[in-house]
């Protein structure tokens, strides 16, 4: 069984280590998650101006719009995970990267799908699976490279992508996409869960927000550093190694519990409150190190418009929600 690594400090020492535990933990291809320098700064530098300032100010009015009309034809009693949390992760994610809305549907059908053969441990689905998503991202290459997507859009940037004068292949679009829409569409969905179920029952938290909106930002990250929207990563280490006393062999790959790091009460007085006073340089929502979620400031955009979208939100009491 791999080794689980909880303490703080532990997962801090290995984050800030990438020399000696390499993120080479699987034999998919992982672009550029899976990768160890040099080859990830050069993948991880290509894909970093996709998340710039430019592009998430072009992006911000089509995400509010799209929490707004959520919002609006939220109907009086609702699930936050069917009726809100999913349906704004698949809608903001398609809008981000210029999908057309019939590719919600045929997402969330393979979400679906995706979440009842991993819970079973179904293999021959999974592999199944992941060909048809790279037949659905296929698609929508061949489109953009067609001329059919804006110029300016996220998928047509995609395929014109170059690596020393090369387009970059069809299997390695399909990885970076698939980070991007496999691993966020279910962590923003769970980020979503934990921020509407926390609200509901933090009244005062909420009425602070409610007054001061512009700290949000910081409420969120707080919110989801006790209710972690993203369970754990691997590492393999490169030699042999000692963590916090346990001796790891070269090629062992270990589980970084991202929930028990940032509730670790050697770090975080009372771990499992929310409070205002913490640093947030110790939070690791978003990882740390080189591999750090280049994605962040999207997370960041989206969390707070739908987060502002709920505050605002008057129409149906909290009690109506059910988890």
């Amino acid at each position: 069984m791999s080794p689980v690594i909880r303490k703080h400090a532990d997962v801090i020492a290995i984050l800030h280590a990438p020399e000696t535990w390499s993120n080479q933990v699987s034999s998919h291809l992982n672009v550029p998650n899976g990768m160890d320098a040099p080859e990830h700064t050069l993948y991880r530098k290509l894909i970093e101006p996709f998340f710039d300032a430019q592009t998430l100010h072009r992006f911000e009015p089509v995400l509010k719009a799209i929490v707004a009309r959520l919002f609006r034809e939220l109907p009086e009693e609702f699930n936050v995970e069917s009726d809100l949390a999913y349906p704004f992760a698949l809608q903001a994610q398609c809008a981000f990267m210029g999908w057309p809305r019939n590719l919600e549907a045929a997402l969330l059908q393979w979400i679906q799908r995706q979440k009842k053969a991993s819970a079973a441990g179904d293999r021959e689905t999974m592999h199944q699976l992941a060909a048809e998503f790279s037949q659905l991202m296929v698609a929508e290459f061949d489109r953009a490279r067609a001329g059919e997507y804006p110029v300016d859009s996220v998928t047509s940037r995609l395929v014109h992508l170059r690596i020393e004068g090369e387009p970059l292949t069809d299997e390695y679009l399909v990885s970076i996409v698939r980070n991007w829409t496999v691993g966020e569409l279910g962590t923003i969905a769970n980020a979503v869960k934990a921020i509407v179920n926390f609200l509901n029952t933090n009244q005062v938290v909420r009425k602070q927000l409610t007054q001061a909106p512009e700290h949000i930002d910081h409420a969120v990250d707080e919110i989801l550093r006790f209710n972690a929207p993203l369970a754990s990563n691997r590492r393999r280490a490169v030699c042999p190694m000692h963590i916090n006393g346990q001796a790891v062999k070269a090629d062992t790959v270990v589980t970084l519990d991202w929930g028990a790091a940032n509730t670790d009460p050697e770090v975080f007085e009372q771990p499992h409150q929310f409070r205002w006073d913490r640093d947030p340089r110790d939070n690791l929502l978003y990882g740390a190190g080189i591999h750090v979620c280049p994605g962040a400031p999207l997370a960041r955009l989206e969390l707070r418009a739908f987060t502002q979208a709920l505050l605002t939100h008057t129409a149906h009491s909290p009690a109506h929600a059910s988890p």
